[in-house]
């Protein structure tokens, strides 16, 4: 069966979107594109197209999920297969503003959630075999 429609973008509303953009080109490479001031687009190298919308009255969400204000999704990136890679990148994420959400029981998890500097959850996960 065909598709109906293509992807094109995951989009993120926050308060500043030149900003956000900025913090995950950092992240996943890419250049930020402000096609005004309340919308940015980061291509990022083969992977997705990331888009920011400003939302004057944003909230960011509760981590892991409570109430009226749940998280709705977050993204995972792909930080290394060792620890040592992610607690490099840790170290890098953190450098960028960004801040720990879950560090408990990585060995189990294989990954490590964090919030970026809107508040939107995020992962670097250890992929052992990409």
């Amino acid at each position: 069966m065909a598709p109906v429609a293509r992807f094109r973008s995951v989009v993120l509303d926050c308060p500043d979107p030149l900003a956000l953009a900025g913090f995950y080109a950092a992240v996943a490479g890419g250049v930020p594109k402000a096609e005004d001031d309340d919308w940015v687009v980061l291509e990022i190298p083969d992977g997705p197209r990331l888009a920011f919308n400003r939302e004057p009255g944003y909230r960011p969400p509760a981590w892991p999920r409570a109430g009226d204000n749940a998280q709705q999704f977050h993204l995972d990136f792909n930080a290394g297969a060792t620890w040592d890679e992610i607690d490099a990148a840790h170290a890098r994420v953190l450098a960028l503003g960004a801040r720990p959400l879950d560090l408990e029981d990585r060995e189990e998890k294989d990954f490590q959630v964090y919030a970026d500097p809107a508040g939107h959850p995020f992962c670097l996960c250890r992929i052992a075999h990409p």
